[in-house]
Formats: C-alpha cells, sequence, structure tokens
C-alpha cells in the first residue's frame, strides 16, 4: 500500500511538473523568467503581467535603487493561497488570485517595488515598507483603476501606521506638502538601516506625529 501512494505522489509531481511552463523575456537591462504553474492562467492576464513587469520595474529601479536585481522570476503559484509576496530576486503570484481578480495587475508592480526595497532585516516598521511599495503602486501602476484599486479617503480610524494604501496616502500628502524626495529619502534609509523616528522631523520640520495631526487637518491630495 506504500508504494502505491508513493507512485501517486510521484504521479501527481510529475503531472503538475509537465504543466509548468517557464518562458525567459529579456528588454534593455531587465531579464524576467515567467513560471507558470496554472494551465488555465488567462493568456492576456500573463501578457499584461509581463509588460507591466517591464513598465514599472525599470521606472521604480531608475528612480530608488539603480543597484536592484537585474534577473527576476515570476511564478504563478497554483499552491499559494494567499495574494503575492517577493523575496530574493523572486516575486510569487497566487493563481487563485488572479482567477479570482483577474485586472489586478498591478499587483506586480506594488511586489516589483519590494525587491527595489530590498531591506535588510530590522531596518524600519513593516508598516512603512508597505506603505511605500503602495505609493509606487499608485504612482506608477498601468491599471490602477481598472483594479479598482485606489487610496482611500481619510477617516477617523485611519492611522499613519495602518500600512498599504492608508499609509500610502499619507505619504503622497506629505510628499505634496512638505518635501518632494520624503519618499526617496525614506526609502533610501531604510535601506542603509539608518531610518529613525526623528528622520520625519530633520525631512520636513515636523514629527511625525505632528505631520499626521496637519494631514487629518487638510488631507486633500
Amino acid at each position: 500500500m506504500k508504494s502505491l501512494f508513493l507512485s501517486l505522489a510521484l504521479s501527481v509531481a510529475s503531472i503538475s511538473a509537465s504543466q509548468t511552463q517557464t518562458e525567459t523575456h529579456t528588454r534593455g537591462n531587465y531579464t524576467l523568467t515567467f513560471v507558470n504553474q496554472d494551465p488555465q492562467l488567462n493568456p492576456t492576464v500573463k501578457q499584461k503581467l509581463i509588460d507591466a513587469f517591464f513598465q514599472t520595474y525599470p521606472a521604480e529601479a531608475k528612480r530608488f535603487n539603480k543597484n536592484t536585481v537585474e534577473a527576476v522570476t515570476v511564478t504563478i503559484d497554483t499552491a499559494y493561497a494567499g495574494v503575492a509576496y517577493a523575496h530574493d530576486g523572486k516575486i510569487t503570484i497566487s493563481s487563485q488570485w488572479l482567477h479570482k481578480r483577474p485586472t489586478d495587475i498591478d499587483v506586480i508592480t506594488h511586489e516589483g517595488m519590494h525587491l527595489v526595497q530590498a531591506y535588510p532585516p530590522d531596518s524600519g516598521p513593516g508598516w512603512l515598507t508597505e506603505g511605500i511599495a503602495d505609493y509606487v503602486r499608485h504612482t506608477f501602476g498601468v491599471d490602477n483603476a481598472g483594479a479598482n484599486w485606489s487610496l482611500p479617503a481619510l477617516t477617523d480610524k485611519h492611522h499613519y501606521d495602518n500600512s498599504y494604501r492608508i499609509t500610502a496616502r499619507f505619504l503622497v500628502w506629505a510628499e505634496k506638502n512638505t518635501n518632494k524626495k520624503l519618499v526617496n529619502e525614506l526609502d533610501a534609509r531604510m535601506r542603509k538601516k539608518t531610518y529613525t523616528p526623528e528622520v520625519w522631523k530633520e525631512l520636513t520640520g515636523k514629527t511625525l506625529e505632528e505631520l499626521w495631526q496637519a494631514y487629518k487637518a487638510n488631507p486633500a491630495i
């Protein structure tokens, strides 16, 4: 019986491997290896992801980190039940998510920025890491409107450390109203591991709490 189970497991693994398609694309200095485990993935969605990567990743690298990795692997994972994650030159996107939200092409814009960030461990707060990545999605995204994705209007329940889109909107406002290089500076200091809470006062003239109160008083962007 044990050998039968082993044989079945190997057969399933073999079928899964045979359904995986790998292709490599190079445009300019950047190479994308696209690994698709999902034979049911819409070819249009796949092509849009590839095109979005080459449109946004070089732009992210140019603005924030010219030394970012130039060879990136994107895997459409049939087993992953989340949305997406990125680390060490690799982006993983859930095929389940793409079937559910096929217009969410700019998930690759957000995850690509995580590769560009390349922050070392304990470099700063996680809410700022994700806030910067969504700031970049807002700034460089190819079709946020098509995905029904936008920065949310401020509410009384929001706080700067809520992360993602809430933090991103705050960053957009702070950059517009205080320092046009604010996000670049925050990103650089996180990567160099020189971020401290005092950096907000240095870069904007206000503490983080003072800046948040000013944002709440006049949150238009």
